[in-house]
């Protein structure tokens, strides 16, 4: 079995010949890898080779891409395909297409070719390293063949890199054992739904409670002491050796959107839960006692109330929200009723600041940068802030065809303005995003000029005096806007939220622990909401970001990561908790 050190100790030519069958026909990638010798580990080693790759002409990495064979192309058929890409091809099954299939694959193939200029290329092994399945890869071609050419480019080299840590990881006998668990617990827990056809699990519904109890039963397995509280927070506890010790708190919320993904939320559950595992297995405590919570509520599906579960722990829980309705006319108390908690409990949760030593979140990016940039792991630098506004536009409904184009007082048209300046205002900051997620002309007719029309608007930052400057600006342009058109405007404020920055000594702590992995830290902020904003209420926090695929989708059944990124986050987060320093400075 080939190992790091014999790789760094040979000779280039050697180094060449090992890597043979990484990349596609392609040694000069190895060749001039070579020289940035000796690697640390096979992450840096993966990185250095991607860096190569990144780092050539456009014809170069063209060649590579061409370089490929087809899916179940004459090659596949003929036996032509290098022994990785027959082994890859076989795992999922493409040397048994149906004819159909193969129909549907060939005249992809001719159509993919034909827009791109080159092979389409995935990795069928997929993101657990097993196969995917034909009807999967035919739906992902289905899907890609309607990007547009520079982003089909970048996936297109994503997949060769995807394909090459495969390879490698065989090369080398690595498996990312933590990883390929985790993946595994996210698929389980992705089956349990309010629904047949989607992932949806809402707060306190019986896929809810049957999440939170194979959750517990996982931090049982694992070592950990659990309960579950009166909010349907999941508290696994891993003692410390010696009593008294202050607690470092980790995790993440197991709700979701409707229709959502597998990974949003559980991933900073389960991961820890899979390290503490490793650690009890090794009988080996910390220092402190580590919790993972598995917060019942953040997204506010069912209730329209976010963070339920970690403004318990925080202690800032509005008992308020206990008369909140949902759409089938249940309260939330009721819910929590129904399903054997006890409301009068809730304000026992929250934890006492001086007991706590930090809160450590890992979570998906949930968006593109750290994909774009080629990186798994990225450490976050603060949580965005957040204002949302209704804006409702009134103007005059008139006759389409009688009305002169210098006569109308048409609202759709001032909201048009609007989404373009809120565009415009937003791209001159840094980390600055503005959002119009809603836009409805009631009662709109074909022949009508809209009197009316309403939009949301949602402005984020990582910093509150740049988003604040920029809603100053928006909501100055909105008025002019009106004032030039002749439209009324009426303004309804639904959130303002202040940025959250996460603690610098622990984002030193993960960052050391990410270039301890082979990798270069990037620090990054994090456009949504999450847990962590409400646990910096009582503690100091960090988030680590793992890069997700399929362009950083989120919220989306196409949401994705692989076991690699996963276990490679495992490893971070665990050389973090094994050299945690609580003590500030």
């Amino acid at each position: 079995m080939t190992t790091i050190e014999q790789l760094n100790a040979c000779d280039a030519a050697d180094f060449v010949d090992a890597l043979r069958g990484i990349y596609e026909h392609s040694p000069w990638i190895a060749a001039r890898t070579a020289p940035a010798r000796p690697f640390a580990n096979l992450a840096a080693l993966k990185h250095a080779l991607q860096s190569t790759v990144d780092a050539a002409s456009i014809d170069e990495q063209l060649a590579l891409l061409r370089a490929h064979p087809e899916l179940a192309g004459k090659a596949a058929i003929a036996g032509a395909l290098t022994a990785e890409s027959t082994d890859e091809q076989a795992s999922s099954g493409l040397d048994r297409c149906t004819a159909h299939e193969y129909a549907q694959l060939h005249a992809l193939n001719a159509e993919y070719n034909g827009r791109f200029g080159f092979p389409f290329i995935l990795a069928v092994k997929g993101p657990t390293g097993r196969g995917l399945s034909r009807q999967a890869i035919i739906a992902t071609f289905e899907r890609r063949i309607g990007n547009a050419r520079g982003d089909e480019l970048r996936e297109a080299l994503r997949q060769v890199h995807r394909i090459a840590e495969i390879r490698l990881n065989a090369l080398l006998g690595v498996a990312p054992s933590i990883g390929a668990l985790v993946m595994d617990w996210c698929e389980a827990l992705g089956a349990i739904s309010d629904v047949d056809t989607n992932l949806t699990c809402a707060y306190m519904t019986p896929a809810h409670q049957r999440t939170a109890a194979l959750i517990a039963d996982w931090m049982r397995q694992a070592g950990m002491t659990v309960h579950i509280d009166a909010v349907g927070n999941v508290v696994g506890r891993y003692a410390a050796a010696q009593l008294g010790a202050k607690t470092l708190i980790t995790g993440s919320h197991y709700d979701t959107v409707r229709d959502g993904g597998k990974y949003d939320g559980r991933l900073g559950i389960l991961l820890p839960i899979a390290l503490v595992a490793d650690l009890h297995a090794r009988g080996r405590r910390l220092p402190y006692d580590l919790e993972v919570i598995a917060f019942a509520e953040e997204e506010g599906v069912r209730f329209r109330s976010t963070f339920l579960g970690s403004s318990a722990i925080a202690g800032s829980f509005d008992m308020g929200l206990l008369n909140t309705v949902d759409s089938d006319g249940v309260t939330l108390g009721d819910a929590l009723a129904q399903a054997g908690h006890d409301a009068k409990d809730i304000g026992a949760i929250g934890r006492d600041p001086a007991s706590l030593l930090g809160f450590v979140e890992v979570h998906i990016e949930q968006g593109p940068v750290l994909l774009e940039g080629g990186l798994p792991l990225g450490v976050v630098s603060a949580i965005a802030g957040s204002s949302r506004y209704i804006v409702e536009l009134s103007g005059v409904a008139s006759h389409a065809g009688t009305t002169p184009m210098t006569m109308r007082r048409d609202a759709a048209v001032a909201a048009a303005e609007i989404v373009l300046l809120v565009e415009a205002r937003c791209r001159q900051g840094e980390a600055l995003v503005g959002t119009v997620g809603q836009l409805d002309v009631p009662g709109g007719s074909v022949n009508v000029i809209p009197g009316a029309c309403r939009l949301s608007l949602d402005i984020r930052a990582a910093d509150d005096a740049v988003r604040l400057a920029a809603v100053d600006d928006i909501l100055a342009g909105i008025s002019a806007i009106c004032a030039a058109r002749g439209i009324g405007e009426k303004l309804v404020k639904l959130l303002e939220i202040d940025a959250v920055p996460c603690a610098p000594r622990l984002m030193a702590q993960l960052g050391a622990a990410v270039e301890r992995a082979g990798l270069p830290r990037v620090d990054l902020p994090s456009g949504a909401g999450h847990d962590a904003m409400r646990m910096a209420q009582v503690t100091e926090v960090a988030m680590l970001f793992v890069r997700c695929g399929n362009g950083g989708i989120s919220h989306n059944p196409l949401e994705t990561m692989t076991a690699d990124d996963a276990d490679i986050a495992g490893r971070v987060l665990l050389d973090f908790l094994e050299h945690f320093n609580a003590i500030p400075g």
